[in-house]
């Protein structure tokens, strides 16, 4: 289990670090990424973060590369191993208990937080020049568009369950494409779903990075919105709870 930890930190960590890298990009002052238009961001943002899971996933291969908890969940709901193992590789399946899951989300929150700090070393200077609070804790976690935490948590429950049921499916039905399959199924969903709460559907990937935005030593950061952080982080357990049921009666 040592072993799973170490790669759900590493596989987050770099999920979190290409994630929270392309938004510092896309809205940071004076990067090399500022100034293309709110769609070109949205887009660069889009595919920043599909190419997160690509290489997160990639990374965190001895754990079955969960690298969220709404994906540990929705396993556990769907009564799946949280990793069926890989005998050629010399790697044992792991039980779905909660004792291992666990050893999931801790290393998934310490992994956000720490991909999270390593995007602020990357940008530290931009960090530290005059900008928008805002933007500075939109590099680091999400916020909706228009504030109802009801309908906030909604979105982030269909956009959650839209990733965990297709990733279940995606076992059920292997294509060879891999992690590239999740990776193109978040640069859509962000496309589809993301515009309302800037799509967390991750409960790691907001709470990890908002804690470090709320420790880190930034000029003019201003709040970290502790208000809406229960909704990218219940909704998105939600989700992969609800669509490890629905997965488990379509199976």
């Amino acid at each position: 289990m040592g072993e799973i930890f170490i790669s759900e930190v590493l596989g987050t960590m770099m999920l979190l670090l290409f994630g929270c890298g392309v938004v510092a990009n896309a809205i940071l002052p004076k990067t090399k990424g500022t100034g293309g238009g709110a769609s070109a961001a949205w887009l660069l943002i889009n595919f920043g973060w599909g190419l997160g899971v690509f290489a997160g996933v990639y990374t965190a291969y001895k754990s079955g590369a969960h690298i969220n908890p709404a994906v540990t969940v929705g396993l556990w709901a769907n009564g799946s191993e949280f990793f069926p193992g890989n005998p050629d590789a010399g790697l044992a399946a792991v039980e779905a208990t909660f004792g291992n899951a666990m050893v999931y989300f801790g290393g998934q929150m310490l992994g956000a937080f720490l991909g999270a700090v390593l995007c602020w070393v990357a940008y530290k200077q931009h960090f530290d020049a005059d900008g928008d609070p805002a933007a500075k804790l939109g590099v680091f976690s999400t916020g909706p568009e228009i504030r109802n935490y009801g309908w906030n948590f909604a979105t982030e429950v269909i956009g959650t369950f839209v990733l965990v049921f297709v990733v279940i499916m995606f076992g059920n039905t292997p294509s060879g494409l891999g992690p590239l399959a999740v990776a193109l199924l978040v640069v859509g969903i962000g496309a589809s779903l993301g515009g309302p709460t800037g799509y967390a559907i991750n409960p790691a990937r907001d709470l990890g990075p908002r804690i470090a935005h709320a420790v880190l030593p930034i000029p003019g950061k201003g709040t970290s919105d502790w208000g809406y952080s229960w909704v990218p982080v219940v909704g998105p357990l939600v989700g992969g709870v609800l669509a490890g049921l629905v997965a488990a009666m379509y199976g």
